[in-house]
């Protein structure tokens, strides 16, 4: 009986190693033959990662004409989103019988082989429930393509900033829950994988959400390992979008998780006060929100005026101080003044979890 037990022990055991090996075939196979097109510089940080991280799970490779099939020839009525990288379509494959979110990368646009071999093998070396589920890709001739699970409810930025007049604003509670959970999906990623992976371009449009409003971090084409050994750095070119890039990275480009940390209080805000980092339809003062939050940080009494007014007022006052404090925190100018994400993510977590009648609302509406 014991013989029996260990002997299926190890088949298991074998089986997961042969799987984890030709996971690792697949993703190095996909390296050399991306390499071919992008040149060795291009492909560094692909290397990189093979080389430091524990494949969880090749995706599946899909042919274009599947991915056609999927989106009914990439009909334009299926699209859901669209910016500098491409094109996102709502698709269904069949095979699966699974709706999927395909994103096909504009192969004149910024992200090219670089970004694309970045989000596959990412996603491909962490796992994680506040991480968007890389379900496949497609590397036809010139396509390049990513398949994803879908997120029925969009993108924070859908729910937050230019708000349809007809649409319900999200509530104080679930914008807390979702600012816990996108913190949550950093800390993984700056504590539980070795190196650190820095995120690079946290912002709100690339925090999804599925259909009960559980955030899930998306787009790793900019994701870069952290520093290792005695290194308190990455140098590297500025990447990122405007606003939410720290101002030690913007001006030097040198960057740590504590970049991602800055980001992160960018969008904080952002998720309290209902303001983009950067609206030019403001007055000139009020444009770039986080100088303009800068000296209202520092006065309590005028702490209310950088609530959301969708809000109505019906937000507990005291998480509203205690969500602020966190912000502030984060946007600290320098770098080794900001609290780890981890900090973060305990500093939410009673934010996240309190109730109306634990803090009371505010009432001068």
């Amino acid at each position: 009986m014991e013989k029996n037990h260990l002997k299926s022990s190890r088949s298991c055991l074998d089986r997961k190693a042969n799987q984890k090996l030709k996971d690792e075939e697949a993703l190095a196979a996909l390296l050399r033959s991306i390499s071919m097109h992008s040149g060795s510089k291009q492909t560094k940080l692909a290397k990189d990662i093979l080389k430091y991280g524990n494949v969880k799970g090749a995706p599946e490779t899909f042919t274009f004409h599947q991915l056609a099939a999927a989106t009914d020839n990439f009909n334009p009525k299926l699209l859901v989103g669209e910016g500098g990288f491409g094109r996102v379509y709502k698709g269904l494959i069949g095979s699966r019988n699974q709706v999927v979110a395909v994103k096909q990368l504009d192969r004149n646009g910024f992200q090219g082989n670089r970004e694309f071999l970045a989000e596959v093998l990412t996603l491909s070396l962490v796992h994680h429930q506040n991480l968007v589920n890389l379900i496949g890709y497609c590397a036809d001739g010139h396509q390049r393509i990513l398949v994803y699970e879908y997120m029925s409810n969009g993108s924070l930025e859908d729910h937050l900033l230019g708000l349809p007049a007809h649409n319900k604003p999200l509530d104080w509670n679930t914008r807390m829950r979702i600012a816990k959970g996108a913190a949550e999906g950093l800390e993984y990623l700056h504590d539980r994988t070795n190196p650190a992976i820095i995120y690079r371009d946290f912002k709100a449009s690339n925090i999804l959400l599925d259909e009960e409003f559980n955030p899930k971090l998306s787009d790793f084409g900019f994701a870069k390992l952290g520093p290792t050994g005695c290194e308190e750095y990455v140098s590297t070119r500025v990447m990122g979008t405007y606003g939410y890039c720290a101002p030690e990275y913007a001006t030097t480009g040198y960057l740590t998780t504590k970049s991602d940390v800055y980001s992160f209080g960018v969008v904080l805000l952002e998720i309290i006060s209902g303001r983009r980092v950067i609206d030019t339809t403001r007055p000139a003062e009020e444009q770039n929100l986080v100088s303009w939050a800068q000296p209202l940080f520092k006065d309590k009494g005028k702490f209310t005026l950088l609530a959301d007014p969708l809000l109505e007022g019906k937000y507990p006052i005291k998480a509203l101080y205690q969500a602020l404090a966190i912000s502030a925190m984060c946007l600290q100018e320098e770098a080794n003044t900001r609290p780890l994400i981890g900090d973060v993510v305990n500093a939410l977590e009673y934010l996240a979890m309190a109730t109306d009648d634990e803090t009371g609302y505010e009432t001068d509406t």
